[in-house]
């Protein structure tokens, strides 16, 4: 199939969402391919360097030859949220559009998405306050604090909670910093932000797969990591001076590893616990994707093998429909 011709209307942008595992990257480059397209990584992970097979970031194999942005271009030191996606993504974006290309944002993390689909500032002066801030990180550094800072967070806004892990601590105490200084809930904003009118003419798909395949699927990733190194790819970041205590270094496959090799837990318990773990960010992100509006779900069948023809033929119909390709 051949590239297709994009309709200029607005700024054209195509998303591809879904949980982890289900195989968001190779759909997201074989489009690429057919719509002159480049990827935005939508990974909180993958942006570090130096983190590579937990973070199943892609190889230049599996780039095969598309540009990707937002892959290793930080330290794991360095900090890396909501406002800092937003504003590289932006940039990769315009341009992306200045070479008359199409930008493909793929990836799991879908507060960065929601943020940048639907241009949502959350430099929010009214938001903060650096003093309570400060001590809210005091209580994370302390004996049980992340998960004191969760039961603050759960008792004051139980639906956000629902959606973050408790090792989050940027956007638990974002979301207490808000309520405190603003005296509403942040699943409240949240809500209002997702009613918000896009600037873009964007395509919204998430891919979906039956949950024990999903889950099995999960399992054997952690498998291939674990042969791949990732023991070896912890080690180094551990004698490099990169510790637990970094937001990096938190992420799933990583803060397991660094506990099995500071002899916090065994191998087999921290090899359970990274699939455990990924499980559930899985039905996170489930949650989150249920409450986005213009989503539009793309079952997969990995027992068909004319899958990936069938999901991309449905993607490039739904951009059709949409008025974004001729």
């Amino acid at each position: 199939m051949g590239s297709l011709e994009l309709i200029r209307k607005q700024r054209p942008v195509l998303i591809i969402a879904g949980p982890t595992g289900v195989g968001k990257s190779d759909i997201a480059v074989k489009l690429a391919h057919i719509l002159n397209g480049e990827v935005i990584s939508a990974d909180s992970v993958a942006v570090y360097r130096g983190l590579d097979i937990g973070s199943a970031k892609p190889s230049l194999n599996d780039m095969d030859g598309i540009p990707h942005h937002l892959i290793d271009v930080l330290d794991p030191d360095e900090y890396f949220g909501v406002d800092e996606f937003v504003k590289l993504a932006r940039e990769a974006m315009n341009g992306i559009w200045s070479r008359g290309r199409l930008p493909i944002i793929t990836g799991g993390t879908g507060f960065y998405i929601q943020a940048l689909l639907y241009d949502i500032d959350f430099d929010d002066e009214s938001a903060k306050d650096e003093g309570y801030r400060e001590s809210l990180y005091e209580i994370a550094d302390s004996k049980d604090g992340k998960q004191k800072l969760y039961e603050m967070l759960t008792d004051i806004d139980p639906e956000y909670a629902n959606s973050v892990h408790p090792n989050n601590v940027k956007r638990v105490i974002r979301a207490l910093e808000y309520n405190k200084n603003t005296g509403r809930l942040f699943s409240e904003m949240n809500k209002e932000q997702r009613n918000r009118v896009s600037p873009y003419d964007h395509c919204y798909v998430a891919l979906d797969l039956d949950r024990d395949r999903l889950y099995e699927r999960i399992d054997k990733r952690v498998d291939i990591m674990l042969k791949n190194g990732l023991i070896d790819e912890v080690k180094g970041l551990m004698e490099s001076g990169y510790g637990a205590d970094l937001n990096s270094m938190s992420s799933i496959g990583y803060k397991e590893m660094v506990a099995y090799l500071e002899g916090r837990c065994s191998y087999d318990d921290a090899v359970e616990d990274i699939k455990k773990n990924s499980r559930h960010y899985a039905k996170r992100q489930f949650t989150w994707l249920k409450r986005e509006k213009d989503v539009t779900y793309i079952k997969r069948d990995p027992d068909d093998p004319e899958d990936e023809e069938m999901i991309i033929k449905k993607i490039i119909d739904l951009m059709t429909d949409k008025g974004i390709l001729a």
